[in-house]
Parts: C-alpha cells; sequence; structure tokens
C-alpha cells in the first residue's frame, strides 16, 4: 500500500445537532442530543429516552427528488443521504451529470434499514395491497439500499458496497475505504454508516435490559461514559460519512484535508476466552489495537488521544483495561481518552461513523472534546489511567495522533488511526 490518504469531507446527521459546524460546537460545548420520547412511553418502554437526529427544519427537497420522497419512510437511509450527500460537497465534489466517475466509490454501511417502511410494506402485503407498495419499497428496505442511493445520486463508478458488522460497522466502512484508496484500487471513496430510529430497532435492547430506565425525566443525564454511576447505555440513531481521498488527488484539486489516515484493523475475538455475542474477547480487542498501530507504522508512544467505543455501561472499565495493554501506557502515561456517547447515546451502526466525524475534527478545533456525564470516574478506570487523562471537559490541545475504536456485537472490532496532515 503506497498511496497516503486523507480525509477531505464530512458530513453528519446526529442527535445532537446535523451539519459539521452545529455538531462540532455541541461536542465542544457538552450539548446532549438524547431526549424524551413519547412513543417509548406508549410502547411500555422501560428506558423511554434515546437520541435521534432532529431534521424538521431540513428541506429534504435537497437531497431527494419527488419521486424518491413519495412513500420515502425509511429513517435511516435519509440521515445517511444527508450526511452522505453533505461531506461530498464538504469536499468540493459535485455530482456526475453524464459518464460515471470511475475513479471514486461509496462503503457506507448499516445493521438494518428501513424497518418502518418494511413494517408498512408487511401489512399492506397481508391486506393483499402489494401493488401499492410503490416503486421505492425494496430500495428502503434492501441494505443496500444507502450506497445504492448515494452512489446513485453522486455518479460514481468504482466499489459501491454496503457493510454490517454491528456497532463497528462505521469505523470498519472506513477502513474498508481505506484500504481501497492505499491499493491503487479507488482515488476516492465516501465511507460512512447510518442507523435507523423506532421502537422497532431499540425494543430488543429494552428487553435485554440494557439501558437505564431511571433517567426518562432527565434524559440528558442518562448516558455516563466511564462513570461509576453509568447504569447502560442510551439507544441512538443518525448517520456520518467522511470523503477519503489519496492524497495526489487532494492537492491535485486544491481540497480542503482535515488530517490523515495512517491505517487500521478490523478481527474478531471469535466468541472464545469471555468473548460472546454481547462481550469481547479481552485478546481480540488488545491485537486489533495493536494491528491498526503496526499497519500505520508507528508506534504506541505517539498516540496522544484516544476516542472508545466507551459505552456508559459496566463495560468500560475493562474496554480502558485493553486500551493501558494494547498501548503498553498507564497511569500518568495513559493517552487522553474520550468518549462521544454521552452526547449522542450509542448510535448502533452509525455510532462509528458520526464518532469518527467528532474524532477528525478535533484536529480542525485544535481541542479534545470533553466527555459528558462523567462526574466520577469508575474506580476501575483509575487502576489504569490516571484521571487527568479523562476528558470530563473539553481542552484546548493540538492533537498528532488519535486512535479510534469501536467494537460490536458478535465480538468484533474495529480500529483506525488518524494524524495530523502535513506535506
Amino acid at each position: 500500500m503506497n498511496n497516503r490518504v486523507v480525509v477531505t469531507g464530512l458530513g453528519v446527521c446526529a442527535p445532537n445537532g446535523t451539519g459539521v459546524s452545529t455538531f462540532s460546537d455541541a461536542l465542544s460545548k457538552g450539548k446532549s442530543g438524547i431526549t424524551f420520547h413519547k412513543q417509548l412511553e406508549d410502547l411500555n418502554f422501560s428506558c423511554q429516552i434515546a437520541g435521534s437526529p432532529n431534521i424538521q427544519s431540513l428541506d429534504l427537497n435537497e437531497y431527494f427528488t419527488k419521486v424518491e420522497r413519495k412513500g420515502l419512510n425509511a429513517n435511516g437511509l435519509i440521515y445517511g443521504v444527508i450526511a452522505g450527500v453533505d461531506a461530498w460537497t464538504d469536499a468540493g465534489l459535485e455530482a456526475r451529470e453524464e459518464e460515471p466517475d470511475w475513479n471514486s466509490g461509496i462503503v457506507f454501511g448499516t445493521g438494518v434499514l428501513g424497518v418502518d417502511k418494511f413494517r408498512e410494506a408487511i401489512y399492506q402485503v397481508d391486506r393483499g395491497e402489494v401493488r401499492r407498495l410503490g416503486s421505492t419499497a425494496v430500495a428502503q428496505t434492501m441494505a443496500s439500499g444507502i450506497s445504492a442511493f448515494l452512489g446513485g445520486k453522486l455518479g460514481v463508478g468504482n466499489q459501491v458496497t454496503t457493510n454490517s458488522s454491528a456497532c463497528s460497522t462505521g469505523t470498519e466502512a472506513l477502513i474498508m475505504g481505506f484500504d481501497r484508496i492505499a491499493s491503487g484500487k479507488a482515488t476516492r471513496i465516501l465511507v460512512g454508516s447510518c442507523s435507523d430510529s423506532g421502537p422497532y430497532v431499540w425494543g430488543g435492547f429494552d428487553a435485554m435490559r440494557i439501558l437505564p430506565r431511571k433517567f426518562n425525566m432527565e434524559p440528558e443525564k442518562a448516558s455516563q461514559p466511564m462513570s461509576a454511576t453509568a447504569s447502560g447505555f442510551v439507544p441512538g440513531s443518525g448517520a456520518g460519512a467522511l470523503v477519503l481521498e489519496s492524497l495526489n488527488s487532494a492537492i491535485a484539486r486544491g481540497a480542503p484535508i482535515y488530517c490523515e489516515v495512517l491505517g487500521g484493523f478490523v478481527n474478531s475475538g471469535g466468541q472464545r476466552q469471555g468473548g460472546s455475542m454481547t462481550a469481547a474477547n479481552k485478546e481480540g480487542v488488545q491485537r486489533c489495537i495493536q494491528q491498526a498501530i503496526a499497519i500505520s507504522g508507528i508506534t504506541s508512544d505517539v498516540v496522544d488521544a484516544v476516542n472508545g467505543h466507551l459505552t456508559a455501561t459496566q463495560g468500560d472499565p475493562i474496554e480502558i483495561e485493553n486500551w493501558a495493554k494494547a498501548l503498553n501506557r498507564s497511569s500518568e502515561d495513559f493517552p487522553y481518552v474520550n468518549s462521544f456517547k454521552g452526547h449522542i447515546g450509542h448510535c448502533l451502526a452509525a455510532s462509528g461513523s458520526i464518532e469518527c466525524v467528532g474524532t477528525v475534527l478535533q484536529f480542525k478545533k485544535r481541542r479534545l472534546f470533553g466527555t459528558l456525564n462523567c462526574k466520577v470516574i469508575h474506580p476501575d478506570i483509575l487502576n489504569w489511567a490516571h484521571p487527568s487523562k479523562i476528558l470530563q471537559q473539553t481542552i484546548p490541545f493540538t492533537p498528532k495522533v488519535i486512535a479510534k475504536a469501536s467494537f460490536g456485537f458478535g465480538d468484533v472490532n474495529a480500529c483506525v488511526i488518524f494524524k495530523a496532515y502535513s506535506a
């Protein structure tokens, strides 16, 4: 792999802000996007709060044609198209009108897509109204609908695909795009992920009793990453998108460069050695981080900061232990670490991409964003990291290298390494 890869565009549709500027400001100021959902109360959910983007003020005609909007009922797809189109525009790129751009592609992941549309379709079919499904039902409910929608809108002719690896989906998509550009198979790839909103996505987690139940009247306080009082993750939704591009191409067209992607790694703990469908094999996590660093051609001591998966559960101390062992750094030598779950909840398949956007913004803003609601650090975390390294507030800082990781159901892991760009 010889081509250097940089980030030239960002787009985001998150619970605490749609658009890069709004999202960045919310992260910096500690603004939460977690709110009470009356629908969840009406359906007898124990956890009646969630994070979902507020797109009511947006003009969807800027993103969808009239034909596409007819019968459009897939919120995850809507979030993904908003983030993807915005990232493409942010990179100074335009949609192709005639011949496809054979050098540009898309890797855009999701967990499930169009759950509400699928539910609507089931009822129509059961009533014998199959002809009323409309021409967009398939595109809204197939997993690859998001990449297909974006591919058609932008006119790209390289690889157009959708990946799905639970909560590591977005970070995995970025690594897949990086690999394709670094190996010379593409010039630029739009990468990202999205997740649907609503009770049919979040219900299974509520049934597992892994969501907080005591904050329905105080939603903004519910998600508490790395905290001693963390009581479960708050479900969320949305989308994040990044344009990855070869450095030569970015320089040639005078594109903005947010940072460089040095490399990344994806693996699985095999649901062995303590790993399971819902728990990570510690060795698998540590190997993933170590391989990402090795592939990136750096040593662990140059990592300034970590944006963890850190879901505001009792698994957070275990993750910090894994980072300490993988990096061979502890106490005051531990890098700064933060989590955005307090701001946006756990956005499931969209979490990695939204958080990658937030991670990259720290280079531009020359600050590290604080972790919301981490007032009392979990004591087990302090066995590995000095309290000064747990970012409870946003601080001015000029990072050089930031590691970002995501871990998901099925014992799957993804870690990517970002670096401040220098010629």
